[in-house]
């Protein structure tokens, strides 16, 4: 963790975080941002889930991203919101301490362009707009709760590097700390050396402007299950045996896939046209544990491809480790040792149906995808908005 994560900053009034970027809804009115702002200022997005508070500050560089800083801490705002459905204090506590942090941060950076979304805890929680208040009272921050269809599009965006030239039919699947959204999409009339493209377009919305001079991917189903590591996990936490419960989390998972209308064909032969993109903290650390990385390293794990054999094979390392091993196996990692076996029950079940035997990992999500989505719009990258 850096230092300033725990120092307090001096910067610019906490007004000039008002001055937020498209899609954000200011509590006080707003210091008007020129339309085409500076290619060199800076932009941040947040994401708070049902886990993690994680927060990037980049700038466009040509057509992609410069991270300046990054934040990330486990918050677990979703504790206990399976059986009660609220939000609780201590929850709700810790998550502000981490936003504060966050705050620092942008005034630090002298940040006027910015997006912090919520997801799934706060769509599902009772009192979400109570805690949208507090967060408003004690950090100032301009936090919004967004609907599942926008969060499965950014993460789509998020990932658009990642796509190979020969992807006809590409699954990306986001697993969160609360659910698991996944999009599938059409690409066989988008030309090769375009797809990456077509895919960063999405960040206009599924459909798209009906204007629109550029070949479209073409999204054929997407869905939001409300199912994430935590949300999994609490739901079988009265099955005690590891191995068995591991078991019932793949299988109900995989029962909730039916609904995914592409699900019903997805059986069958292995179709070298199709890729899956596995974007979540599940995917990097089965990815890591993989390579057999004592230090996590972003670059060896963002854009690796892993067969099913491979993933098979780190699945059941966990399970002959028991909860003991995976607590102290530093591959893991003391955040996600709790949470891995249903982080990979979900992606072992997701395995079993889809017509590949590769799955490609990325080390990147909503906040990359918001980042793109706000630079896109703005005309900052080297090709303009896409």
């Amino acid at each position: 963790m850096p230092p300033d994560d725990r120092t307090d900053v001096s910067g610019p009034a906490i007004g000039a975080l008002r001055t937020a970027g498209p899609g954000v809804r200011p509590a006080h009115k707003a210091v008007k941002v020129p339309d085409r702002p500076d290619p060199a200022e800076l932009y941040a997005a947040l994401d708070l889930g049902t886990n993690s508070c994680r927060m990037l500050i980049a700038q466009p560089k040509g057509a992609l991203l410069h991270v300046v800083d990054s934040f990330s801490k486990s918050v677990q705002l979703g504790n206990g919101l399976e059986t009660s459905g609220r939000l609780s204090r201590a929850s709700m506590a810790r998550t502000i301490g981490a936003l504060k942090i966050c705050r620092r941060k942008l005034e630090m950076h002298d940040v006027r362009r910015m997006r912090l979304v919520a997801t799934e805890a706060c769509r599902r929680a009772s009192n979400a707009a109570e805690f949208i208040r507090l967060v408003e009272r004690e950090t100032e921050l301009p936090l919004e709760i967004i609907k599942p269809e926008e969060e499965a599009r950014l993460a789509v965006v998020s990932c658009a590097p990642l796509v190979a030239a020969k992807t006809e039919q590409l699954l990306v699947v986001d697993i969160g700390g609360g659910s698991t959204e996944l999009v599938w999409i059409d690409l066989t009339r988008v030309p090769r050396h375009d797809r990456a493209r077509a895919i960063m377009r999405l960040h206009a919305g599924f459909e798209g402007a009906r204007d629109d001079p550029f070949p479209r991917a073409k999204v054929v189903d997407w869905i939001s299950i409300p199912l994430g590591v935590a949300t999994l996990k609490d739901q079988f936490r009265d099955v005690t045996d590891d191995a068995a419960r591991f078991a019932l989390m793949s299988w109900h998972f995989e029962e909730c896939l039916a609904e995914f209308s592409p699900y019903a064909d997805a059986e069958g032969a292995v179709d070298p046209g199709f890729q899956i993109i596995g974007t979540s903290g599940t995917v990097t650390t089965v990815a890591a544990t993989h390579l057999n990385l004592r230090r996590y390293d972003r670059n060896k794990v963002d854009g690796l491809r892993m067969t099913s054999q491979q993933i098979d094979k780190v699945i059941r390392g966990y399970l002959a480790q028991g909860p003991d091993g995976r607590r102290n196996d530093p591959r893991i990692g003391r955040d996600r040792h709790s949470l891995i076996m249903s982080g990979a029950a979900i992606l072992q079940a997701l395995l079993r149906v889809w017509p590949t035997d590769r799955l490609s990992a990325a080390d990147r999500g909503l906040r990359e995808g918001l980042l793109y989505a706000q630079m896109s719009a703005d005309g900052v990258l080297d090709d303009g908005p896409y």
